[in-house]
Order: C-alpha cells, then sequence, then structure tokens
C-alpha cells in the first residue's frame, strides 16, 4: 500500500498532458507494483496510455479536446539505452533555412533501429542514421551536423558554413567546426576552406 500510495501522489504532482514512463517511479516499489498501481489509474481514468510504457495526466482544453505531449518527446522517452533520437537531416535543413521541402514532423533520426511505435492514434516513424551523424548530439551543432550530412558532397561549400555561422551561437559554431574528425573529408575540407577565407579577411 505505501508504494501505491507514493505512486499516486506523484502522479498527482505530474503536469497534465506531459509524457512519462514508469522509470517516473523508480524506488517506490517493484516494477510489478509499478505496473499494477498504473494499470488501475488508466482504468480509474487518472492517467491515459499513450502507447507501451508512456502515460498521461489528462489535460482537458475544452470542446472535447485534450492536450497531448509533442511527438518528439515522446519518442525521446521510448529511446532505449545508449540510443539517441534527434530531428532528421531533411528536418535540420529545413530549420537552417537550407531547403524548403515540407518534412513529416512525425518522423525522427535515432542511433538504434528503424521501427515504428503507435502513440495515440498516430505513428511514430524512427529511421536508422549512423552514430557518427549524430556525433554531437540533438542540439544546434548536432542539428547543424546532420544537415551538412543531409545536403551532401555538391550542396556542401565554404558558404554554407558562413550562413550556419550567423545562425549558430558562438559556442555551437565552435563545437562544430571542432569535429571535424567525425566529418567525412568533403564536409571537413569545405569547413577548412571557410576557416581559411575568414582567416584571410580576419
Amino acid at each position: 500500500m505505501k508504494a501505491t500510495h507514493a505512486i499516486r501522489e506523484r502522479i498527482a504532482a505530474q503536469p497534465p498532458g506531459e509524457a512519462f514512463t514508469p522509470a517516473l517511479f523508480a524506488g517506490m516499489g517493484s516494477r510489478a507494483a509499478i505496473d499494477m498501481t498504473l494499470m488501475r489509474e488508466v482504468r480509474a481514468g487518472t492517467i491515459e496510455r499513450l502507447t507501451r510504457g508512456v502515460y498521461i495526466v489528462p489535460k482537458p482544453l475544452g470542446h472535447g479536446l485534450k492536450a497531448t505531449p509533442s511527438a518528439e518527446s515522446v519518442a525521446k522517452l521510448l529511446a532505449q539505452e545508449g540510443e539517441t533520437i534527434g530531428v532528421l537531416g531533411a528536418q535540420a535543413a529545413q530549420r537552417f533555412g537550407f531547403s524548403t521541402q515540407m518534412v513529416v514532423r512525425e518522423a525522427f533520426a535515432t542511433t538504434g533501429p528503424t521501427r515504428r511505435l503507435q502513440y495515440g492514434k498516430r505513428t511514430l516513424e524512427l529511421k536508422h542514421v549512423s552514430p557518427r551523424k549524430m556525433a554531437l548530439g540533438t542540439g544546434p551543432a548536432g542539428q547543424a551536423l546532420l544537415a551538412l550530412w543531409y545536403l551532401g558532397k555538391r550542396e556542401v561549400t565554404p558558404s554554407t558554413f558562413k550562413v550556419l555561422k550567423k545562425k549558430l551561437a558562438p559556442l555551437e559554431f565552435q563545437r562544430l567546426s571542432q569535429a571535424k574528425s567525425v566529418m567525412p573529408s568533403w564536409m571537413a575540407e569545405a569547413m577548412a576552406a571557410y576557416e581559411s577565407t575568414e582567416n584571410k579577411h580576419g
């Protein structure tokens, strides 16, 4: 009963509409006790099950609508140990203004296996990419690296890095410029050419 009470108190403190997993209740009881309590709370309507292992406290918006967490937050909650999940290269290129291509908002890059996950009535698609392409993580520098990979050898030039310099915070651009070891030769060469031009003008 102590475990059930502790879990219910933690659920009550959870922001409505924000996704969570059973990991939220680590240390409050056995996994079996946690799963049983969550099942009871779903039946009682206190929480809703979005997909296997992901729940939310309902947040009514009126007119019969309910707030739901972003597809990206759900995808990251479902990440396996050691797996990195972030935007696709096409999305990253669009964010930096390199592409106007319409991008599927519920598809993401992952260093784990390619797979599809049900998310309420929607489907999340996770597409495998080489860990090398996500070596800088999912922040701005990491997204810039993914955008460069997406653009490819023919489109990445020194001017590409000039654009990124303007759109990234100084520390993020520095992270990108120091990542030549994970870049393919064509990308590293374009970066070096940009730096050479900047040094001449600097």
